[in-house]
This record gives C-alpha cells, sequence and structure tokens, in this order.
C-alpha cells in the first residue's frame, strides 16, 4: 500500500504569543462563570447517588454547663429539612470492651456545601441533627470539615455524627414492643 501524503489547504492562524504563566486555557481561571459548573454537577450526582435526609437545624444558647462542657438542653428545631446527601449506611453494634459497652457508630454525611447552605440558610454546625429518610435513627453531627476541589470550585461538607441514643422519640419507645420473639425455637412451643 502506498503512503499518501496530505497537504493543508487551509492556513492556521498563529497562536497568540503569551507570557509565562498565562494560558488559554479557562479551566482553572477563577473568574470564569463556567466553574460554577463542576460544582452544579457534583450537587446533581450526591442528589442522584445519594439519600434523602431529614435535617434539624440546632439553634445555639448561651446555656453551657462549665462541668460537662456541653450544653445540657440542646434546642434543635421540631420540623425537619429535607435536603440530600450522601452517606454509607452500617449496622448498629455495640461492642463489649473492658470498659463496658461502647458504641461505635460515628457516621460521615457528605453534602455539596453551597446546596445545603442554600437549603438550611447557614452552614452545618456541631448539634445539628440529621435523619435518614429510611432508617429510624438519629444522628447528631460532632465535627464539620470542608473537603475542596477549589480549582474545579467545588466543596463538600463532611460531617461528623454520633448515634443519637437521648432522643425522646428513642426514650419514649417501650421495651416490651418488640418485632419478633425472644429466644427459643422457630416454629417450636415449649
Amino acid at each position: 500500500m502506498a503512503k499518501k501524503n496530505y497537504k493543508v489547504t487551509t492556513r492556521l492562524p498563529e497562536l497568540p504569543d503569551l507570557d509565562e504563566g498565562e494560558s488559554l486555557l479557562n479551566l482553572f481561571d477563577q473568574d470564569n462563570p463556567d466553574i460554577n459548573l463542576f460544582n452544579l454537577v457534583d450537587d446533581e450526582m450526591i442528589r442522584l447517588a445519594g439519600s434523602k435526609f431529614s435535617f434539624y437545624k440546632y439553634y445555639q444558647t448561651d446555656d453551657y454547663d462549665e462541668v460537662y462542657m456541653e450544653s445540657r438542653n440542646k434546642p434543635v428545631a421540631k420540623q425537619g429539612i429535607t435536603v440530600h446527601g450522601h452517606y454509607d449506611p452500617t449496622s448498629l453494634s455495640e461492642e463489649l470492651t473492658q470498659f463496658g459497652i461502647e458504641l461505635t457508630n460515628d457516621q460521615l454525611f457528605t453534602f455539596n456545601k453551597s446546596y445545603i447552605e442554600r437549603k438550611i440558610g447557614r452552614s452545618v454546625i456541631p448539634g445539628d441533627v440529621i435523619k435518614p429518610e429510611f432508617q429510624d435513627q438519629r444522628y447528631e453531627v460532632f465535627e464539620v470539615v470542608e473537603d475542596s476541589f477549589e480549582s474545579y470550585g467545588v466543596y463538600h461538607l463532611v460531617c461528623s455524627a454520633k448515634l443519637l441514643r437521648d432522643a425522646p422519640d428513642v426514650q419514649d419507645t417501650p421495651l416490651t414492643q418488640v418485632s419478633e420473639e425472644l429466644g427459643g425455637y422457630a416454629g417450636i412451643d415449649g
């Protein structure tokens, strides 16, 4: 097979003279209006692949116990705000150690920063309560970390939360109401 040589008939424009550090690529230009595109795509991905949560805002007060170094009566909103986020659900596990029963069910919740701030009217703070829609468990946020991809303009809030065991709906559940019989063998009376 013969090798063919192709001739360019159209004259290509010359490349502009650029000083060092300048570029024609606008992807990393912070003044570019398209920088928000990545943030919108990230928000959409979290909505599609994530879960719905009821978000209960914590209202900070001056009621702070110096001995226990915490606020004992934490005012939390009664009505939840429906938000979308991402987390990996884990099963409830209580481990018996030399110090007693330990509950090691901390959860990480991930939210798009601009989305969650727009939905709740402020940033997430420690003390806020998150309840996944399909679980009957509440989690109290104890740490909020901003995870950012600054060159793309995407910012996440990663919230560490612990299982809220002293919630009124947990305390008011009678222990006699169980979903199935305790002990024994299935189908055998005695």
